[in-house]
């Protein structure tokens, strides 16, 4: 791994539920030894990408990830464009909806809707990363993906998240065939426990998946209305996004009618 790599990787330690992360914190995640960690950090902090506060002097990100994300949004406006339809899509089928994009080998959530129709849902918060074995959306994608970029994912290390999680690569690619027939993939508490969730891949101008959009919902809420509901609505929701951010999907891509 090279310097500039080991030093962005410490950024994606950070998350909304963990905004500030102390030296020896950041070592322990990173696993490299405390000297390398903040040499890193300061040559981030250098560059603006990450900066200390409070009297711990913790660190948290710097000014610099905010005008990159804004000039990523200006270019490649998601994050804009799927506000609306991860709003259109709750209110259709009444329970919680996100967006994830493929970054490396994890996907990394970006926006998500709540319904109000119910008080008990599932709770989600933007910039979390998700894995793509263990998730509808990570599914959506791999089927979909190049051969080569999913078996990079399938020969590496495949955790359970959960005792229902998907780690035998061949138990994987016999799912991934089933995605690619039908266009949507399921998952029931392959990440958490207790989720039913669906999702569609969302393709980009050369017909390759740059993420997914999800509906999640309560395994104790879910009955076959409501899943054909979620499938249907899911198929034209992504279908949709998909155009709206000036992707194409691929010939083999099923239901493309549904738009």
């Amino acid at each position: 791994m090279g310097t500039v790599t080991k030093a962005l990787s410490l950024l994606t330690f950070f998350t909304q539920t963990r905004p500030e992360i102390g030296l020896s914190d950041l070592t322990r995640l990173s696993r490299m030894n405390k000297a390398t960690v903040y040499r890193l950090l300061t040559e981030l902090q250098a560059a603006g990408f990450v900066e200390q506060a409070g009297a711990d002097r913790a660190y948290r990100l710097g000014p610099e990830v905010l005008r990159l994300a804004a000039l990523r949004e200006a270019a490649v406006p998601i994050l804009t464009v799927s506000r609306g339809v991860l709003d259109r899509l709750g209110a259709a089928t009444g329970e919680t909806t996100h967006v994830s994009l493929a970054k490396d080998d994890m996907l990394n959530t970006i926006a998500h809707a709540y319904s109000p129709l119910h008080a008990t849902r599932v709770a989600m918060e933007d910039a979390e990363v998700i894995s793509f074995h263990g998730t509808a959306s990570g599914m959506a994608v791999l089927a979909f993906a190049t051969p080569e970029f999913t078996d990079a994912v399938l020969s590496g290390p495949l955790p359970a998240h959960t005792a229902d999680t998907l780690t035998d690569p061949e138990a994987i690619r016999a799912v991934l065939d089933t995605v690619r027939a039908e266009g949507i993939a399921e998952s029931v508490g392959g990440f958490e426990a207790d989720v039913h969730s669906h999702a569609a891949p969302i393709f980009g101008p050369d017909s390759r998946p740059l993420g997914a959009l999800a509906v999640a919902a309560p395994v104790s809420r879910m009955t076959p209305a409501l899943r054909a509901l979620i499938r249907s609505e899911l198929r034209r929701a992504a279908l949709e996004l998909t155009r709206d951010i000036g992707g194409t999907c691929p010939p083999s891509y099923p239901g493309q009618a549904a738009a």
